[in-house]
């Protein structure tokens, strides 16, 4: 969860990499460090904190530098603890994404080292530096990979050579390749405003640079020639523009990110082309996600299970292969990811794969570890998301979804082809619908005012709109820090009914659908306990502002649709709740963007 950048060329390297790990800041932002090559010399700077406050970044000179943002896993925040970590002669520096699962036995085992930090890191340096004892130094190197268990994408630099040695076993690591400049990065993002050109490095797989790059197999020793790829992606997508913070533009960013979804698998006749035999021995989907994707997955089991008639299990991918789940080639197995780096995901496909299960991927990433391991990709297109709070990735996640369950629906003669069209057309209004809502901004704001300094909050939804409260829920806890729960509203009485009393706001998505009166219900509940009561609710209903604190209104739409537009207010709600706290809302805390580790 950490990122890594390295660089070798004729521009000041340091510089080049202190910004490109402002690029990666979003994957961990506790501590930051580089490690530069000075006249034989590693010249090494390592801060706690953002990256760049009160350093000057073309006060160190040289052409080859390795950095690295901290996301803590070993040791608290510290200097100490910062990378790049060290050998005891400080002739070899190592940068690291990732854990190493064994380093307590491999510290243990280096008797006469000194060790300077607390982290799981800091032993690679170790073992290579004891290897070199009776190994020349790139051997030395491949030895002490065999030893670590775990995963790791790392970048090494030796203080007697002019190179980088890179590699990677279960952790991202991008090479992007200009003219007489290469550079490394845990995330393509980092590369773009430098090259498009990009070679994505393999598990097992090492790159090596000094005046050119090679790569090769570490395990096998097998030369790999592969040749770059040319990325179309524009890096200003990850520019805030005239926004205050990432999140507010990419909440505004939907109806356009949801416009393009449509358009890249409606325009692609290829999108959904299962082959026929998966299709026709088909009798399951298991839908394998984590955090704002699971909820995603959710609102996808029921269009599946609705238009389809195919039984659905969505599971949290890190509790997944811990049961031994019973997969088998029937089984079509949907993993969604933003990034498509999530090592929980990426370990339930193995498993699924393994099994005999056909994967299909909804991921936003082009490239990334996931789409390269799965049979079936459909992407995103939602641009570059750098808030970490996902926002616009969910509701393209939700377009995908919608129309792979309409795929289904067709294709298992539960809809004709006509019904097929009529709700492809209602997603075809969403954006639109969008933008309407976000015009009630201020609305939303307003609202926010009056709970802000609140400590808990509940939310909930029945059908469809459940997960869509346990998403309002994750979304306040990420960027507020305030206390949340999700939970189907008929569920309040079996426990959370208990915490209601006047100091309780509770949110209630109250849209027009079949489930309307037994949410009426359940807010009348609420309201003869002092509850605060904030409501979700079809545009021109008059009877639910009545019986309610506030009210925030959605364009009428079919009750299949609902999840697109209700998540909108409650993206914004906790938004400006997180504004007006004064908290840090592109990058919480203890958050990463890409959970690349278990």
């Amino acid at each position: 969860m950490c990122g890594i950048f390295g660089y070798k060329g004729m521009k000041n390297s340091f510089s080049v990499v202190f910004n490109g790990l402002k690029d990666l800041e979003y994957r961990g932002y506790d501590s930051w460090g580089i490690a530069s090559l000075i006249d034989g010399e590693i010249k090494v700077v390592k801060k706690t904190g953002k990256i760049g406050e009160d350093f000057d970044e073309e006060s160190v000179k040289s052409s080859i530098s390795i950095g690295h943002t901290r996301w803590s896993t070993h040791g608290i925040p510290s200097d100490k603890n910062a990378h790049p970590h060290f050998s005891c002669d400080k002739k070899i520096a190592v940068v690291h994404n990732g854990i190493i699962e064994n380093h307590d036995e491999i510290r243990a085992r280096l008797k006469g080292h000194k060790f300077k930090s607390d982290t799981d890191t800091e032993v690679i340096a170790h073992l290579i530096e004891e290897y070199m004892k009776k190994y020349d130094y790139k051997e030395a190197v491949v030895k002490a990979l065999g030893e670590l268990e775990g995963s790791f994408a790392l970048m090494i630099l030796n203080s007697e050579r002019e190179e980088i040695i890179a590699v990677r076993r279960g952790s991202p690591l991008v090479l992007g390749v200009k003219k007489e400049e290469f550079f490394l990065a845990s995330d393509i993002l980092a590369l773009l405003r430098h090259t498009k050109e990009i070679i994505f490095v393999e598990d097992d797989e090492m790159v090596i640079f000094n005046s050119g790059f090679k790569m090769i197999n570490f395990v096998s020793g097998e030369v790999i020639d592969r040749k770059p790829e040319v990325m179309d992606i524009d890096f200003n997508e990850s520019d805030k523009g005239a926004f205050s913070h990432f999140m507010l533009k990419e909440i505004y960013e939907q109806p356009k990110a949801i416009e393009k979804t449509i358009s890249g698998v409606n325009g692609n006749g290829v999108v959904f082309q299962i082959p026929e035999k998966v299709l026709s021995r088909l009798n399951r989907v298991v839908i394998v996600a984590c955090g704002t994707s699971w909820h995603a997955g959710l609102v996808g089991e029921y269009w599946i299970e609705r238009f389809a008639g195919i039984p659905v299990e969505v599971e949290y991918a890190s509790e997944f292969r811990y049961r031994k789940p019973i997969i088998d080639e029937n089984v079509l197995l949907v993993a969604i990811s933003q990034s498509g780096e999530t090592a929980d995901t990426l370990a339930a496909v193995k498993e699924a794969k393994d099994k005999g299960a056909f994967i299909f991927s909804i991921c936003n990433v082009f490239g990334s570890t996931l789409t390269r391991v799965s049979d079936l990709v459909v992407y995103t297109r939602a641009g570059a998301e750098i808030g970490v709070a996902s926002t616009k990735a969910f509701t393209t996640q939700l377009s995908v979804l919608y129309l792979l369950s309409l795929f289904f629906g067709e294709k298992k003669k539960v809809l004709t082809g006509s019904e097929v069209e009529k709700r492809k057309e209602f997603l075809k209004k969403v954006p639109v619908q969008i933008a309407e809502i976000l015009k009630n901004e201020k609305k939303v704001r307003e609202i926010a005012e009056n709970y802000y300094l609140d400590k808990n909050a509940l939310y909930l939804g029945r059908g469809l709109n459940f997960p869509i409260a346990l998403e309002g829920a994750l979304k306040l806890k990420e960027v507020s820090y305030i206390h949340a729960e999700g939970y189907p509203a008929a569920e309040m009485k079996h426990g959370p009914i208990a915490l209601i009393d006047k100091d309780m706001p509770v949110v209630f998505i109250a849209a027009k659908d079949k489930t309307y009166e037994k949410v009426m219900a359940n807010i009348e509940e609420v309201k003869s306990r002092k509850g605060k009561v904030i409501a979700l609710a079809s545009e021109g209903d008059s009877i639910v502002a009545g019986k309610v604190d506030h009210v925030l209104y959605i364009p009428t739409a079919d009750h299949f649709i609902l999840p697109f537009l209700t998540v909108i207010p409650l993206q914004l709600l906790a938004y400006y709740i997180a504004d007006l706290r004064g908290c840090e809302i592109d990058k919480p805390r203890n958050l990463a963007k890409s959970v690349t580790v278990e």
